[in-house]
């Protein structure tokens, strides 16, 4: 158990890392430095940079939501972007587990250039005390449920829509995974199943290169169905319902497979 938490914590940091680069990306620095990542309490965090930048509150919030998503830890958290010169806050917001607990103001308002430090502080996790006492019991009653389920059940992997069942953002899109929609500039555009499962797999991977082999596999092949131009006639509508954003598009990498690319 010890060991999984670490392994958690310093992936966490690697997180925190990626959204100081992606910050500094969108305020087109590409040459510039983030600073290592100070842990400055037992569940905050603290992003520095060696240059100024300015940023955009939505694309901050966006970019914090997309990739701590991907920390198991991380289900509240609280985040302040602080002047450096006197630790003022310029901007904050919080996340929470339950979307409608976000607090969030001020959004599309672009901040000016200057040297900015981002703290990111965690809700820390419930300590369950029962657990200690009962792990090996439950372990083993596990162990027996699971025996008598793989028995009579056949494993099947699961589906790219269920890794989400939230609402995720990229670029000016909101895409709702479990009603299989899109909203763009206030206009609400219907996925079929499966435009939905192949723009999640794209979605969680931005700016990426997703193989084609892969994208067959998760999304056909694994139900038993072998295709040939069906991915590309499904990348062509996909491409086509994200139009509306034209800072967004799926783009073929030659010989590679694809990539949702999304513009700064």
């Amino acid at each position: 158990m010890t060991g999984s938490d670490d392994f958690d914590i310093a992936r966490r940091e690697v997180l925190l890392r990626r959204i100081g680069d992606e910050l500094l990306t969108q305020s087109g620095d590409s040459k510039s430095r983030v600073l290592p990542v100070k842990k400055i309490a037992e569940n905050e965090y603290q992003i520095s940079f060696e240059n100024e930048l300015t940023f955009q509150p939505d694309s901050l919030v966006n970019t914090t939501r997309r990739l701590l998503a991907k920390d198991p830890l991380a289900s509240d958290y609280v985040v302040n972007v602080l002047n450096y010169s006197n630790s003022s806050i310029a901007y904050g917001y919080a996340i929470s587990n339950d979307e409608r607990n976000d607090i969030i103001a001020c959004r599309g308002r672009v901040q000016p250039k200057g040297h900015y430090l981002v703290n990111i502080k965690f809700k820390p996790a419930p300590i369950d005390t029962a657990k200690n006492g009962y792990i090996f019991g439950s372990l083993s009653i596990l162990a027996f449920v699971g025996f008598i389920f793989f028995r009579s059940v056949k494993p099947r992997k699961a589906e790219p829509g269920n890794h989400n069942t939230g609402i995720l953002t990229f670029g000016s899109v909101l895409f709702d995974v479990q009603e299989r929609q899109l909203v763009i500039n206030k206009s609400t555009i219907g996925l079929t199943d499966t435009e939905a499962r192949l723009l999640l797999i794209f979605a969680l991977s931005p700016n990426q290169v997703i193989a084609r082999s892969r994208l067959q596999k998760e999304i056909w092949e694994d139900e038993g169905v072998i295709v040939g131009r069906s991915l590309d006639m499904f990348i062509s509508k996909l491409r086509k319902k994200l139009e509306p954003d034209p800072n967004i598009n799926v783009v073929v990498i030659r010989g590679k497979g694809y990539k949702l690319e999304i513009s700064a």
